[in-house]
C-alpha cells in the first residue's frame, strides 16, 4: 500500500509542485524540479533514537523532497507527523476502514476511507496549496487504475 501511496503522491506533486519544495540551509527555499518521495519506515530503535543522540547523519534523513509516513499497517487511524530537517512538507496516512458514506445523489453506501493530513512549513506553502494537493490525492486514490502499471 505504501508503494501505491508514494506513486499517488508523486502524481499529485506534479499537479501542485509548490508542495514539493525544500529548505537545505534553514534560510532559502527551493522549488524542486525532481520529485523524490522519502518514505518514513518503522524499524527497531526507529529514527528517534539516533536523532536524539545526535548520531543521525545528514544523508540518513534529508534526501527526499517530500516525506510520506504511513502507519496504517499498524492500525493507527490518525497521527500528526513532524517535519524532517530540510523538508517543507510531510504527509501522515492512517489505516483504511470501511465507512458508511452518502453519495452525491444521496444514496448511502460503504467506502473505504483513511485519514490523511499534511504538516507543512507555511512560510512557503499556503493552506490553499495543501488543499489542492489533498484534492488531487483524493482523485488519484479514488480512481487508482493509473497506479497499477
Amino acid at each position: 500500500m505504501t508503494a501505491l501511496l508514494a506513486k499517488a503522491t508523486a502524481r499529485a506533486l506534479v499537479k501542485r509542485p509548490v508542495v514539493n519544495s525544500s529548505c537545505r540551509d534553514g534560510k532559502s527555499f527551493t522549488y524542486n524540479s525532481n520529485i523524490n518521495i522519502a518514505v518514513a519506515v518503522a524499524m527497531d530503535g526507529g529514527l528517534i533514537t539516533p536523532a536524539c543522540a545526535k548520531q543521525l547523519l545528514p544523508h540518513e534523513h534529508n534526501t527526499g523532497t517530500f516525506t510520506l509516513s504511513n502507519l496504517g499497517m499498524f492500525g493507527v487511524d490518525r497521527f500528526d507527523a513532524i517535519l524532517p530537517p530540510g523538508t517543507i512538507s510531510i504527509m501522515a496516512v492512517g489505516a483504511s476502514h470501511p465507512t458508511v458514506v452518502a453519495s452525491k445523489d444521496g444514496r448511502i453506501g460503504m467506502k473505504n476511507q483513511m485519514q490523511v493530513n499534511v504538516t507543512a512549513d507555511h512560510r512557503v506553502i499556503y493552506e490553499a496549496d495543501l488543499a489542492s494537493f489533498l484534492q488531487s490525492m483524493a482523485k488519484i486514490i479514488d480512481d487508482p487504475k493509473d497506479l497499477t502499471f
